[in-house]
């Protein structure tokens, strides 16, 4: 593993509307080669991390009002989405936004618009090893894939844009266990074979800590943990509220984890 840091955030806050503040001294790094998984719950602020690091807060009228984004040790918070992109930073967001009157394979040229005119076969090829049904369905309009289909989809059109830093969001949401695994199990390969640099947000904190090199735990717009990814599967707090067990082993029902109070340790 080497030891160039990709990605440098320093002490961020983020704002929407110029009143709603979002993330409050937010810091983390993402070494190059690495996968970084960041966790924490549904609003804890983890895909606004994302869009500060790619540029898409704009948009949703949101900013950086304070701290530092680097990467490979240059400003960022301030840079345009296509700037960003044209850097090597790919975001895939949350909920597979696809273009549903595509066909599959359409949708993954879309993923080459930052390479416009340089071939682009021996990526599809290489998205198709990865993901083989793709193969299967690359003339098929993307509106008629199934939520696993699709998933792999936006995946391999963010492995088309040559990404040095791939953001994945939320890559679980809504799919079967079987499958979520073998997504999982698939972006560890691309790390592994390709050396993609890859941030992780994730709810499902088993999943993401099997392959993740480290882990940030989020809350409420806050770093309140951080630690090598095997550390954070072994540590107690993390077993009874994320991973959802006590440390009996007995898995912990919704009531008695949403009542859980962090240790002062934490704080």
């Amino acid at each position: 593993m080497e030891n160039h840091i990709r990605l440098l955030i320093n002490n961020i806050s983020v704002v929407y509307s110029d009143v709603i503040q979002v993330l409050k001294g937010v810091s983390l790094s993402v070494r190059k080669g690495q996968i970084v998984s960041l966790l924490g719950s549904n609003g804890a602020g983890k895909t606004t991390t994302l869009k500060a690091i790619s540029g898409l807060l704009k948009p949703e009228n949101g900013k950086v009002t304070e701290g530092s984004i680097e990467y490979d040790g240059k400003p960022v918070q301030n840079s345009s989405p296509e700037e960003i992109t044209r850097m090597g930073i790919i975001q895939v967001l949350e909920g597979r936004q696809e273009f549903k009157y595509l066909t599959v394979e359409e949708n993954l040229k879309v993923g080459t618009a930052t390479r416009w005119g340089k071939p682009y076969q021996q990526d599809l090829k290489m998205v198709y090893d990865y993901f083989p049904a793709l193969l299967a369905r690359r003339k098929s309009l993307a509106g008629y894939c199934s939520g696993g289909e699709l998933q792999m989809m936006v995946i391999g059109r963010g492995l088309m844009a040559h990404p040095k830093l791939l953001l994945l969001d939320e890559p679980s949401l809504g799919l079967a266990p079987l499958l979520v695994k073998e997504i999982f199990q698939i972006i560890r390969r691309i790390n592994q074979e390709q050396g993609t640099t890859l941030m992780v947000v994730e709810q499902n904190a088993n999943m993401a800590l099997q392959i993740a090199h480290y882990g940030y735990v989020m809350e409420n717009g806050k770093i309140v943990l951080e630690s090598p990814a095997e550390e954070l599967r072994d540590n107690p707090d993390v077993k009874e509220f994320y991973l959802g067990t006590a440390a009996s082993g007995a898995l912990k029902s919704y009531k008695d984890v949403k009542s859980y109070k962090r240790r002062k340790r934490w704080l």
